[in-house]
């Protein structure tokens, strides 16, 4: 790690801190409007080459990419772990740091979006061309895949990338940046890591033609309108408030693990987690009791501890949010199962894994996205009461149901109002499978082919 982090810093700039200990990881350097101008320039100048490389030659330095991260992969977990907080085990760093070597892999097998439509009065070719400069816009929770789910697509389809770090975890996407430039050729996938004024920039520069973001929902609506001037393409993921619905068929032991991970994924710091579940009167104590003896037995700590598995909050603002929310469901008289009575003093923004029963739908613990490793239980008694309340917030980004009967989860996951419903799972995003929101979760996107029209324009040439 210390020669990774050698190689992005010069020991000046924004000092970060780890979350779990509050020892000091490294320095971010903090570039200005201008530098990320200058970014621009440069690769708006080097797009033209980089397109008439061919797609051919593109995915093969895609696959040499994915190579050099997995040769970097142990460095590049631990200044993740160390940064980020999340444990190297468990779907955390290692897991992460795997996912952008595969997710460089796989974006190099989807079928290529061109066609034609020929017949008696047609001979028409549609080739889908780079749009020219993409600017990437990424979070704090999973820095470096996220990245790679921003460029590797843009990048295949002869596109130029400009990217903009959290300031929260500069370093992660500085590194994994680093270890990519180090095959392919100079200009072509830039970072620029600042302030806010910074990604505004970004998202309103004339010669930036689209903008790709994950983050929250304010945000995005910041960026609309930073873009409206240039009316320049977006794809928005803006996380959301995924609900799971259990029905009455379940074993509740059989399938507690997976519902334990389905929520408390990177400690709650996922936007695909399932953030309020559903569960019917009939198995309504069940579940709770499997739910509890699940995160009993899932150890919370120190990152670059082996044992641990979940890990703190990144910043103090999410631990904030997350202990209000939860004060407000004791508030109300709901009842904590399990955790709820986070050490104040101790050092790192953990939170205890907090799992909360016999609470109202309207609680902010449930109407709010917690972001972090607190779940709200919901109890109904029937079906179509579930389907109402899942459905009723302005947020749609995932969605599960979970049953023995494959078929009846897929009657219900039909009326479910989201961009993804999985089956007896939550989160299991595929590279291969569409993904993005509706309702306030954004709009665009990402993974397989469609993912990759969406970093092109259809040229359609008839005759």
């Amino acid at each position: 790690m210390e020669e990774l982090l050698s190689a992005i810093t010069t020991g000046e700039g924004q000092e970060i801190l780890n979350p779990a200990t509050g020892e000091q990881v490294g320095f971010a350097p903090l570039k200005s409007v201008e530098d990320l101008n200058e970014a621009v320039r440069v690769a708006r100048e080097k797009q033209p080459e980089w397109e008439a490389r061919g797609e051919a030659e593109r995915n093969d330095l895609l696959l040499k990419a994915a190579d050099a991260v997995e040769a970097s992969a142990e460095a590049l977990a631990v200044l993740l772990s160390s940064e980020q907080g999340k444990p190297l085990n468990g779907p955390n760093a290692r897991f992460e740091v795997g996912a952008c070597a595969a997710w460089l892999r796989a974006t190099v097998t989807f079928e290529s979006p061109d066609y034609e439509v020929t017949g008696e009065d047609i001979n028409a070719k549609v080739v889908y061309r780079p749009l020219g400069v993409v600017g990437a816009i990424g979070p704090w929770n999973w820095p470096m895949m996220i990245t790679v789910w921003q460029i590797a697509p843009a990048l295949r389809m002869g596109n130029t990338v400009v990217v903009k770090p959290s300031e929260y975890t500069p370093l992660s996407v500085l590194a994994l940046i680093k270890v990519l430039n180090d095959v392919l050729p100079e200009g072509v996938l830039q970072v620029i890591p600042g302030d806010g004024a910074v990604g505004a920039a970004l998202s309103g520069h004339e010669d930036v033609d689209k903008v790709m973001f994950t983050g929250s929902i304010a945000t995005g609506k910041k960026i609309v309108e930073s873009s409206a001037a240039t009316l320049k393409r977006l794809t928005l993921e803006l996380g959301g408030n995924d609900a799971g619905i259990v029905l009455d068929d379940v074993d509740p032991k059989a399938i507690a693990q997976d519902l334990f991970w389905g929520a408390f994924i990177n400690t709650g710091q996922t936007c695909a987690a399932m953030k309020r579940m559903y569960v019917p009167a009939s198995i309504y104590d069940e579940v709770c009791e499997a739910l509890v003896e699940v995160a009993q037995a899932s150890p919370m700590g120190v990152g670059l501890d082996e044992n641990n598995v979940l890990g703190p909050l990144q910043n103090k603002a999410q631990f904030d949010i997350v202990d209000r929310l939860v004060k407000a469901a004791k508030d109300a008289g709901a009842t904590v199962l399990l955790g709820g009575e986070p050490d104040y003093d101790a050092p790192g923004y953990f939170y205890p894994a907090t799992l909360v029963a016999n609470i109202d739908n309207d609680n902010p613990l449930v109407a709010e996205e917690q972001f972090g490793p607190a779940l709200p239980i919901i109890k109904y008694e029937n079906l179509d009461e579930a389907i109402e309340m899942a459905n009723a917030l302005e947020v749609g980004l995932g969605s599960s149901v979970w049953s023995a009967d494959k078929d009846r989860a897929r009657e219900v996951a039909a009326r479910l109002r989201a961009g993804t419903t999985w089956i007896n799972a939550h989160g299991a995003v595929d590279p291969r499978v569409p993904f993005g929101g509706i309702k306030d979760s954004g709009y665009g996107v990402e993974f397989g082919t469609e993912g990759l029209k969406g970093l092109a324009y259809p040229h359609a040439i008839n005759g």
